[in-house]
């Protein structure tokens, strides 16, 4: 009885866990979705986003002047452009 409630944590903390904490983020991330930044689809098609619309969960992306709408799970990830200045502008002063 006491391997089955320790095969039952064992599944819960190396499996169910990681995948809520994935959940979650990628939910946070979506969330915070906005016009101009830069995504990556799950199909890897990389654009800017051009408009959100929560109440139907999708998200319109401009890739070259071609509008294309998506369902809001299809976003894998969101390159925001504003960070990465930030970060080369920090990582620059840092050098010297």
């Amino acid at each position: 009885m006491m391997l089955i409630v320790l095969m039952i944590l064992f599944m819960y903390f190396f499996m169910m866990r990681p995948q809520q904490k994935q959940r979650k983020q990628h939910q946070e991330m979506v969330s915070s979705l906005q016009p101009g930044d830069e995504v990556v689809t799950i199909g890897r098609l990389h654009g800017v986003v051009h408009e959100v619309n929560t109440t139907q969960q999708t998200v319109t992306i401009d890739c070259e002047g071609i509008y294309l709408t998506f369902d809001l799970n299809a976003i894998a990830r969101v390159n925001r452009p504003q960070a990465a200045e930030q970060s080369t502008t920090q990582a620059s002063e840092t050098d010297k």
